[in-house]
């Protein structure tokens, strides 16, 4: 099996509602960011989005980081922002919609993190088919001597310690854990994992709106661990109201489209990242974005 290469479909997990114990499980923090792959292949640097999308331009900073890393290596984890202590998603979304002209300003002013939680590659080497307790250790041993921006995740076998990290952790923007089988292997595309979330609301990017500015029916968002926006359902006249202030103050740049549940392909206004929403995701037949709240900045706290 050659080196991967992107595009690369990133594994998956799928959501549980109560944390699984027994034996042979592994626990990792899941952190509040944009999914990205690590490439540093074919004597060069390329940082890929979940979706596919190639996003190098929009991370000097981690792009510089990653040519410290062996040439055949490849990364998977989770970009972050740290600001005031706690993860921030509309930072790090304001990171990722950067032109390669602002992208370097941005990164000094809201320096990216890099989560490693696994290794796809090492020196050429394909580890996707080796068992998740090898490739942990390789990561850990590559990544221990390099330090900041590029991290592994904290990892622990104690169920009872991850019962606490539960716990504890969401004050500092982690949203729950990922929970992996130490003989696992790394499976594209495939919800192998598993995930628990302390809530089912959590934040995302408010990139756009459909409608009127001064009467948005509703608001174009894009979700941690994935870049592709998606179109939430109408919202509520007070929201509606809250929003319309709230957009007064963001630049509007061209349109782009998005689907919408049940309407396909719609049109929306995109804006300059900055402003957040904390959404809920229903799934009957398909998964269905709700907006429960703006967060604006003087809502955090």
């Amino acid at each position: 099996m050659s080196v991967p290469r992107p595009p690369l479909r990133v594994a998956l997990a799928e959501s549980v509602s109560v944390l699984p114990r027994g034996q042979g499980l592994a626990y990792e923090p899941k952190f509040d960011g944009h999914r990205m792959v690590i490439f540093r292949v074919g004597g060069t640097v390329l940082l890929q989005a979940r979706s596919g999308r190639i996003v190098t331009a929009a991370f000097p900073d981690l792009a510089d980081a990653a040519q410290q890393l062996p040439e055949g290596t490849v990364l998977d984890g989770e970009v972050v922002v740290w600001k005031d202590g706690r993860t921030d998603f509309a930072s790090v979304q304001k990171r990722a919609a950067a032109t390669p002209g602002r992208a370097p300003a941005l990164a000094r002013r809201l320096p990216a993190s890099y989560a490693a939680f696994d290794l796809l590659a090492e020196g050429g080497e394909d580890l996707r088919l080796s068992a998740y307790e090898k490739r942990r250790a390789r990561l850990v041993a590559l990544l221990g001597p390099l330090g900041p921006p590029l991290q592994p995740v904290p990892m622990t076998l104690d169920a009872d310690e991850a019962a606490t990290w539960f716990e504890t952790l969401p004050e500092i923007g982690v949203e729950g854990l990922v929970v992996k089988r130490l003989d696992q292997t790394y499976k594209s595309g495939t919800r192998a994992w598993r995930k628990l979330r302390h809530t089912s609301a959590r934040d995302a990017a408010v990139v756009g709106f459909t409608g009127p500015r001064t009467r948005p029916a509703a608001l174009v968002l894009v979700l941690p661990d994935d870049d592709t926006p998606v179109v939430s359902s109408p919202l509520t006249p007070a929201l509606r109201a809250r929003a319309a202030a709230a957009l007064t103050s963001l630049t509007s740049t061209n349109t782009g489209t998005a689907t919408a549940l049940g309407v396909g392909e719609v049109e929306y206004r995109r804006v300059e990242s900055g402003l957040a929403a904390e959404v809920e995701q229903g799934t009957t037949r398909h998964t269905v974005t709700t907006v429960l709240r703006l967060r604006l900045p003087e809502d955090r706290d």
